[in-house]
C-alpha cells in the first residue's frame, strides 16, 4: 500500500467516496509500456552511518495523504490505534495482519485502496491512461527518463522486516488496484536483498505460484514473528 499512499499523495482532494457500485471502465486494450518508477529523492534523506535506515521528510501534503489511507484501511478493518502518519499506517497493517488470513488482508487492502480514491477521480485517471496521448507520452518522454533509476526503499518492508505484509497488504492489491480500475498493467518486484522495490508499469506479474516474492522466506528480524508469534507465510 505504500504505492497507494504515494498516488494519495498526488491527489486531491482527499473527500471520502461512496460506496464502491461496480468495477470502473476498464482501458480496452492495455498499454503496452515499460517503466520502472520511484519516489521523488527529496523526500528521502539517508543516515550516515553504516545503517541502511533512511529518514522520510514527509511535509504536510503527504501526511494528510498518509493519515487518509490509514484511516480508510482503519475503517475497513474495524481495528482503530491512536498513532499518526506512517506510523498509523504501519500499525494499522500489522493489526490486519495479525487477524486475517492471506487471502482475507489482500482483499482488505484493496476495499481500503478503494476507499481512499474519490470514484470520479479513478473513472478520470482510468480516461487519461487511455488515451493516444498518454501512450505516446509514456513512450517517448516518461520511459526514456526512468527506466535506468535505481529503486527505492520499501518504507513497509523497512519499518515491519516482514515479507507477509510486503506480498498481502502492499504488492499484491497495489497490482490489482492498477490494472482493474485504471487499466494498466503493474508488477511490483520487491528485493528482499535490500529492501528495495521496482514498479514495472506495462507489464503483468507472474502468476503467484512462479513469482519469486512468494518463495521468499520472512526475515529473522521480522518483528510480527519475534512479538506476536506471527506464522509469515505468503
Amino acid at each position: 500500500m505504500v504505492v497507494v499512499a504515494q498516488l494519495v499523495v498526488q491527489c486531491s482532494p482527499f473527500s471520502i467516496p461512496t460506496a464502491h457500485r461496480g468495477r470502473i471502465h476498464q482501458a480496452k486494450q492495455p498499454p503496452r509500456i515499460l517503466s520502472v518508477l520511484k519516489r521523488p529523492t527529496d523526500h528521502v534523506v539517508e543516515k550516515q552511518s553504516s545503517s541502511t535506515t533512511v529518514d522520510y521528510n514527509d511535509n504536510w501534503f503527504d501526511l494528510i495523504a498518509i493519515n487518509h489511507l490509514s484511516h480508510c484501511l482503519q475503517s475497513t478493518t474495524g481495528l482503530r490505534n491512536n498513532k499518526s502518519g506512517y506510523e498509523g499506517l504501519v500499525e494499522a497493517s500489522r493489526m490486519a495482519l495479525r487477524k486475517y488470513d492471506p487471502i482475507r488482508q489482500r482483499q482488505i487492502a484493496m476495499k481500503a485502496i478503494v476507499k481512499a480514491f474519490p470514484t470520479p477521480m479513478v473513472a478520470m485517471a482510468s480516461s487519461s491512461l487511455s488515451s493516444p496521448f498518454f501512450h505516446c507520452y509514456m513512450v517517448f518522454i516518461v520511459i526514456p527518463q526512468f527506466k535506468t533509476i535505481p529503486s527505492e526503499f520499501c518504507r513497509l518492508l523497512e519499518e515491519s522486516n516482514c515479507v507477509r505484509m510486503c506480498i498481502n497488504l502492499c504488492k499484491m492489491p497495489t497490482q490489482t488496484f492498477i490494472k482493474d480500475y485504471l487499466g494498466m498493467p503493474l508488477n511490483k518486484v520487491p528485493n528482499y536483498d535490500d529492501m528495495s522495490c521496482d514498479m514495472i508499469y506495462g507489464q503483468d506479474p507472474p502468476p503467484a505460484t512462479e513469482d519469486p516474492a512468494f518463495k521468499q522466506p520472512c526475515y529473522n528480524l521480522c518483528k510480527e514473528k519475534q512479538k506476536h508469534n506471527t506464522r509469515c507465510s505468503g
